[in-house]
């Protein structure tokens, strides 16, 4: 199934935290600190660089609600060299999207995720052949059934592409489970859901029911079946790769939040 443009906001980005369009290549930025730090901050904590806090693009002081956290993102700051690489330090980077993009949005940003769950990818299924609607039922009737028992949505399945419409009771209890997150929250669960294709293989993953590596072989049941039979293209390999470094941010983020 296909959804409607990514999702946008202020920055550039969508709410994933992945770039809109091909960026420009811009030379990277020295490093200018000797130190990156963790202090307390109101109720939650802030990374500091010799001792001057850090903002985010949107000139946000860039504060998280646990310690862990803020210090995981110290420690991308501190494993900088000679340059400063945004593109190693995916935990800033969400952090930056929640509080510049996602914040003042969360209604917004939930909604998008119950919308992918409304056209759910695990409700979608191939009628042939029969080693493929084997590999999907293996994969997918699971988190199916882990989905009616905990969040209390019954989802339909349908064969083929025709579009299938989800009950309002269903996504209702969807809804129940994502609109209460805040933004630091929403953000890494949009990652999951945007990257995956699936509102429920994200939600699984958040409430610890699947781990992101069952996550992602679930979100690429279709596709892993397609390179048994065909083998792998370079190109789509590399894309896969690096949508993949994204979900490995994505689902310690949240544990980080914890």
């Amino acid at each position: 199934m296909s959804h409607r443009k990514d999702f946008e906001i202020k920055d550039g980005r969508n709410a994933a935290g992945t770039m809109l369009g091909r960026p420009e290549k811009k030379p990277l930025p020295k490093r200018f600190y000797a130190e990156a730090a963790v202090e307390a901050a109101g109720s939650g904590f802030r990374v500091v660089l010799d001792r001057r806090a850090i903002k985010t693009p949107g000139k946000l002081l860039l504060a998280v609600p646990t310690a862990a956290l803020a210090e995981a993102i110290a420690g991308e700051w501190r494993a900088q060299a000679i340059t400063i690489d945004p593109h190693t330090m995916p935990l800033t980077r969400l952090a930056n999207t929640a509080l510049d993009g996602v914040s003042g949005r969360e209604a917004e940003v939930a909604e998008d995720i119950v919308s992918y769950a409304a056209s759910d990818l695990l409700c979608y299924r191939a009628e042939s052949p029969e080693g493929l609607v084997r590999r999907q039922s293996a994969a997918w009737d699971p988190v199916l059934a882990w989905a009616s028992a905990a969040l209390g949505a019954d989802m339909r399945v349908a064969p083929g592409i025709m579009p299938v419409t989800q009950s309002p009771g269903a996504l209702e209890r969807i809804r129940s489970h994502v609109t209460p997150l805040d933004a630091l929250r929403l953000t890494a669960l949009h990652v999951m859901t945007t990257l995956m294709g699936s509102g429920l293989l994200a939600l699984a993953t958040a409430k610890g029911r699947l781990t992101a590596e069952q996550a992602w072989a679930c979100a690429h049941v279709d596709e892993d079946w397609q390179i048994s039979q065909w083998g792998t293209d370079g190109e789509a390999a590399a894309r896969r790769e690096h949508r993949w470094q994204e979900m490995q941010a994505a689902a310690p983020f949240l544990k980080l939040l914890e």
